[in-house]
């Protein structure tokens, strides 16, 4: 039977909410939704001059501000909120060469999730098979993982979009608070060739459903990652998921450098910082609003998710 294709992409999931935040640390307390004010939620990413990650900053430090009005931090929490990730790896028949050394690099990454940490795997070639729902069991996502097989055709965007209606079913209600950073993982050798979806509805999906997503593209030698061109070509698509919902994208030339690779997205993973602001612009007309996140200190920089759509009612 055809399997699908490995694709490990990392998607932190920040949400469009109603609610009132205020700084959260031990101890803290607990502040209820306001359903009367738009929320704004964000994972962000802090690194100084040498790109190492910076994790002692405090709210006063961030500066946000939408389509380049400041707006106002009021919820602040440094990354402890637990993981829900979805695991998505390509199984096409592409992959075969290298589907033991990347499974391998799949578990590892499972092993190192925290404990209230929830993960789903999912796989795909023709066809796509969500091989385990979000569970806290690590013997059970591993036990997915090596079960992958490789054989058939990409259908990357039909993953991926399942992967982000998954991950919104699941914890799509949580309150602002207690929300899971959620994220999908990619791992990806080649370019999407039977999705039913395009590539443009499914990155649309991703920046309304406020899901970061981290990608790899296992490409080999013979292909450079800077030589990204076309809308379809697999370093654009996994580029612009990357970019557009805050992301990262690395891209490997042999299997065995995927250790590392998933090494610096649990890095990362570990060291951000939510955030959430009350929008100042009380319209209602569904138009994309860029957010811009910068950091008081000198020589650090901030990423973050470039923006989201505004409530259409």
């Amino acid at each position: 039977m055809p399997r699908p294709w490995v694709i490990v992409a990392a998607v932190l999931v920040i949400g469009l909410s109603s609610a009132h935040g205020q700084d959260v640390g031990p101890g803290a307390q607990r502040t209820p939704f306001r359903s009367s004010v738009d929320v704004i939620a964000m994972n962000v990413t802090a690194t100084d001059a040498s790109r190492h990650y910076v994790t002692d900053l405090d709210r006063q430090d961030f500066q946000i501000f939408e389509d380049g009005r400041p707006q106002q931090v009021t919820f602040f929490r440094k990354s402890s909120q637990p993981l829900a990730l979805a695991l998505l790896i390509d199984t096409s028949a592409s992959m075969a060469p290298n589907l033991a050394v990347a499974q391998e690099a799949a578990v590892g990454f499972v092993r190192a999730l925290g404990p209230e940490d929830i993960a789903s795997v999912i796989d795909f070639d023709t066809r796509v098979e969500v091989r385990q729902d979000f569970t806290t069991d690590r013997s059970a996502l591993e036990h997915a993982i090596r079960k992958t097989a490789a054989g058939g055709s990409t259908a990357l965007y039909n993953a991926v979009y399942i992967a982000l209606k998954g991950l919104n079913k699941t914890i799509g209600d949580e309150r602002l608070e207690e929300r899971r950073r959620r994220a999908i993982v990619i791992l990806s050798d080649g370019e999407d060739t039977s999705s039913l979806l395009g590539f443009d509805e499914v990155l649309d999906l991703a920046v309304r459903s406020d899901t970061a997503i981290y990608a790899i593209g296992l490409l080999g030698p013979e292909i450079s990652a800077t030589l990204v061109k076309q809308p379809n070509d697999a370093q654009f698509v996994l580029r612009r998921l990357s970019e557009q919902t805050g992301g990262r994208v690395f891209f490997a030339t042999y299997a065995k450098e995927l250790n590392g690779v998933y090494g610096k997205i649990r890095a990362e993973l570990a060291s951000q910082y939510f955030l959430a602001y009350e929008s100042t612009n009380p319209r209602r007309d569904g138009q994309f609003r860029r957010i811009s996140v910068r950091v008081s200190r000198v020589s650090v920089v901030a990423r973050a998710r470039p923006g989201y759509y505004a409530p259409s009612q």
